[in-house]
């Protein structure tokens, strides 16, 4: 998970380059951001960040939709009746912050969900897509990336109200001993005849801004 990278990061893990899947976990490694950086961390190049990649917050459910969940209102209904299992992400990684926004925007309240029962957690949102591919649970919220690579259907996708814009920060790291090496890299990785249809074919797309 980016929350997982970010700490490694922090604790002296050797790496040129960070690509988050959340603004949270750059933005506490970057010294320009100390409304968000408060322990003061400065690793991140600020001059080298840019939005490299969006991708889609969605409902994931296994194949053939054995609880008939087809959108986040349905979600909202079924969760409140206890008649479904939600798979989502812990409280440190992008997607299970994700998931909480996707919460406050629909009124539920996810600590007395948990406490009925009807919320589980991964680690990562890898796990979460397990849990919904392996049938464990009845819906996950995840990535649109992780369900096409995972062969899940998408029940409904989260709008930009409902979660705002899922943006993949990308930066060089002050620690590197390969800076112009690293930011040409960067730089590739983000270029329309370089890596950005390598992504596009995973199903992200490029960042609008």
């Amino acid at each position: 998970s980016s929350g997982t990278l970010k700490t490694q990061i922090e604790e002296g893990a050797v790496c040129d380059i960070f690509i988050s899947a959340g603004q949270k976990q750059m933005n506490q490694l970057d010294a320009a951001r100390p409304d968000v950086n408060t322990d003061g961390l400065d690793f991140a190049v600020s001059s080298s960040r840019f939005n490299l990649l969006e991708n889609q917050v969605v409902l994931a459910v296994p194949e053939g939709n054995p609880a008939g969940i087809h959108s986040f209102d349905g979600l909202k209904a079924a969760l409140e009746t206890g008649d479904v299992l939600l798979a989502i992400g812990n409280r440190d990684v992008p997607a299970g912050q994700y998931a909480q926004e996707i919460f406050a925007y629909c009124g539920l309240d996810e600590a007395a969900l948990s406490a009925a029962g009807v919320l589980t957690y991964g680690s990562n949102v890898k796990e979460v897509a397990t849990q919904v591919a392996e049938g464990t649970v009845d819906c996950g919220i995840i990535y649109a990336t992780d369900a096409y690579s995972a062969g899940l259907e998408v029940a409904d996708t989260a709008t930009a109200d409902m979660c705002g814009q899922v943006a993949y920060p990308a930066a060089v790291m002050k620690h590197t001993a390969y800076y112009g090496a690293a930011l040409d890299f960067l730089t590739w990785l983000g270029a329309a005849n370089g890596g950005i249809p390598v992504f596009e074919s995973a199903g992200f797309t490029e960042a609008s801004e």
